[in-house]
């Protein structure tokens, strides 16, 4: 049976294809690419505004072999469909829908392509609506074998209504996965970054900007107790992320 980073070498050429074309039109600019780790276990975390274009984003930027944390939902030809109809349908309208039918040639055979590969390339399903205990162990098998985790915290778009629309409060996921390992001997770094541009939608011109800060380690938020400890640092990407954000509206 071929090892998830095989299956990858195969794939290669068509995930960069979809990656490229996912962010067709938009012109990108990177701070901070160097606080990257370029081995050994790191988890990446960031706001997620621009659903799949996030992921082609950081397919194109990150200069290593990355595994993402996804929805369940698009390891599934209809329920990925749907997602792509309502991402269009919420930033376009009826030419939302009308573009949908336009591509839909192209437009099958990458959700064919996508929902039919996705488990085979290492992609760690996660049941957002529910329990996440599963794709916490995974992740640390993985980090354990000096693998790297993007682990996007939102649900792949701008929450208007929220007082920090563009990074919607992180979960605790990260922080449990830092704790656990921390306390088996295995330091993770954890490498904040902060993504504004993705949400616009796909075809639509626009800027995006990638600022990535230097890694974090858990064990410099060490508490009395593990669940101090988690939400400590919890709150700290947090903060990280937010500011990584701001700073980059400025440039």
């Amino acid at each position: 049976m071929a090892t998830f980073e095989e299956e990858y070498i195969r794939l290669r050429r068509k995930i960069k294809f979809l990656s490229d074309f996912s962010l067709v039109f938009k012109k990108i600019e990177i701070k901070g690419q160097d606080n990257f780790i370029k081995e050994g276990p790191n988890i990446i975390v960031g706001n997620h505004i621009g659903s799949y274009k996030d992921v082609g984003l950081l397919l194109r930027i990150v200069p290593r072999r990355i595994f993402f944390t996804a929805n369940r939902m698009i390891f599934s030809r209809d329920d990925l469909s749907s997602l792509v109809l309502r991402h269009l349908r919420r930033h376009l309208k009826d030419f939302g829908v009308f573009l949908h039918l336009i591509l839909n040639p192209f437009y099958s055979l990458a959700v064919n392509f996508v929902s039919s590969n996705i488990s085979s390339i290492g992609t760690i399903p996660v049941d957002i609506y529910g329990s996440k205990r599963g794709a916490v162990i995974k992740c640390q098998e993985y980090l354990k074998n000096n693998r790297a985790i993007i682990a996007l915290q939102g649900r792949g778009r701008v929450h208007p209504r929220d007082p920090n629309p563009y990074v919607k409060e992180f979960g605790n996921g990260v922080s449990i996965m830092a704790c656990n390992l921390e306390k088996e001997g295995l330091s993770v770094p954890v490498t904040p970054f902060s993504v504004f541009g993705t949400h616009y939608a796909w075809g639509v011109p626009a800027r995006i900007r990638l600022n990535v800060g230097e890694p974090l380690f858990i064990r410099d938020f060490l508490r009395v107790g593990d669940q101090e400890t988690i939400e400590a640092f919890r709150s700290c990407l947090y903060k990280r992320v937010s500011d990584l954000l701001v700073e980059s509206l400025g440039w």
